[in-house]
């Protein structure tokens, strides 16, 4: 795209998000040092997990309108160093639930505020063309965060797990001044216009606090439907690949190291399928690109037991790549029908959408490991979830469309840059 203040913005953005991301996987590295150094359960290490999710969850819609009301960037760098104290307080643990306040509570609102409501923002207040596109590059900012320095934090964790939660901690220390340096709330604040847009569009409505709790559609039908469908994409994903699938991996011979590998090709493999992803956002039915990535994510699922082995296998290799193309890709579609069905309302819509997505992930990954400790195998998980799949399938076929479809926006490049 031609150059715009707009593209400055979405890159940090993209970098607050990757630097946010990275401690989405670490939990699923900690798990095994943490029962062999602590004793304790798997049960008790995933309740932290599930508590972080569901708190990234239920921050997202509340973060966004903090950063309507104090400003985005005192918001994104307040998160970062909300990451970083969290994280810090888990190198002094020596119980459970303080693993549960430092990685659940701190780390996990922090993350909230920098969920994919964050990029949905962004993309819709400085991008009036290609925000499709801009949504799917900085959702696979999320997910590049998650998996591309997770080979390097499995490094460090077979040193010592309190040196890659202290590397999280310098991530998100590094990444606050940039985003201070860089960020602003809208295009007028630097005298442009959004990007691809030709006269000013009017302000939408502040998304207050009470305005995001009012907002909520709950009487949509169709905000169920999404909110149904992005739960299960929560459950497959955060709440048992990311959290369970290297101990799981383990299990079967494999080392941890090799299993934080995959998941890494997964992460880069994601990068194409979301940014794919919004590229046919913007010219197909978002509901039939859900349809076929929940049923296609649901088969592949059923074959990963099958999959499981001591080596990386080519069988194995070809799920990851398969799963990483599907992975984050509901993303783009999900919140191009928020903004379809709810207009102005659409991130604040997205946001409890997202509550839904977390609180699959944060109730997969309890279960998890409760299963684990209670059948001593994860076996159980991969088919349950395959089945999750093939049913959010089924649901992104009934969403509706809007009664009346609203008009497009002529839009041509800006001639207004800086």
């Amino acid at each position: 795209m031609p150059f715009h203040r707009a593209s400055w913005v979405a890159a940090v953005t993209a970098l607050v998000i990757i630097g946010a991301g990275a401690c989405a996987t670490t939990a699923g590295l900690l798990v095994t040092p943490l029962h062999h150094e602590f004793g304790w359960p798997h049960g008790a290490i995933s309740a932290a997990a599930s508590v972080n999710l569901v708190l990234y969850g239920l921050t997202a819609p509340f973060g966004v309108a903090a950063m309507d009301r104090f400003g985005m960037r005192r918001v994104v760098a307040a998160a970062l160093l909300l990451i970083a104290s969290g994280a810090a307080l888990t190198t002094l643990m020596a119980a459970p639930w303080q693993f549960v306040l430092g990685w659940g509570v701190l780390v996990g609102t922090g993350c909230g505020a920098l969920a994919t409501t964050f990029a949905a923002l962004v993309a819709d207040r400085w991008f009036a063309a290609r925000r499709g596109l801009v949504a799917g590059v900085l959702t696979a900012a999320t997910v590049f965060g998650q998996f591309a320095l997770l080979p390097v934090f499995s490094l460090l964790v077979d040193v010592d797990w309190r040196a890659a939660t202290g590397a999280l901690v310098a991530v998100s220390l590094l990444v606050a001044p940039l985003a201070w340096a860089v960020l602003r709330d809208r295009p007028a604040d630097v005298g442009l216009l959004p990007y691809g847009a030709t006269r000013p569009e009017p302000p939408a409505a502040s998304p207050s606090v009470a305005r995001a709790v009012r907002a909520v559609p709950l009487r949509s039908g169709a905000f169920w439907l999404i909110a149904g469908t992005f739960a299960i994409c929560g459950a497959s994903t955060n709440g048992i690949m990311w959290t369970h699938f290297t101990p799981a991996a383990h299990d079967h011979g494999m080392p941890t190291g090799v299993a934080s590998s995959l998941l890494a090709v997964i992460g880069v493999v994601n990068v194409l399928g979301t940014v794919g992803s919004g590229w046919l956002t913007d010219r197909l039915d978002p509901r039939l690109l859900l349809t076929g990535c929940y049923a296609l994510r649901g088969i592949s699922l059923a074959l990963l037991p099958g999959l499981f082995g001591p080596s990386a296998h080519p069988g194995m290799l070809a799920f990851v790549v398969v799963f990483g193309l599907l992975d984050v890709a509901t993303v783009p579609p999900t919140i191009a029908l928020c903004r379809e069905l709810y207009g102005s309302d659409g991130p604040i819509a997205f946001g409890w959408i997202s509550v839904a997505h977390q609180l699959g992930a944060g109730t997969l990954a309890l279960l998890g490991g409760l299963t684990r400790d209670l059948t001593g195998t994860y076996t159980l998980l991969w088919p349950a979830a395959a089945t999750l799949c093939l049913a959010a399938a089924a649901l992104a076929t009934r969403i509706p469309h809007p009664a009346e479809p609203p008009a497009r926006a002529t839009c041509a490049p800006s001639p207004i840059g800086r």
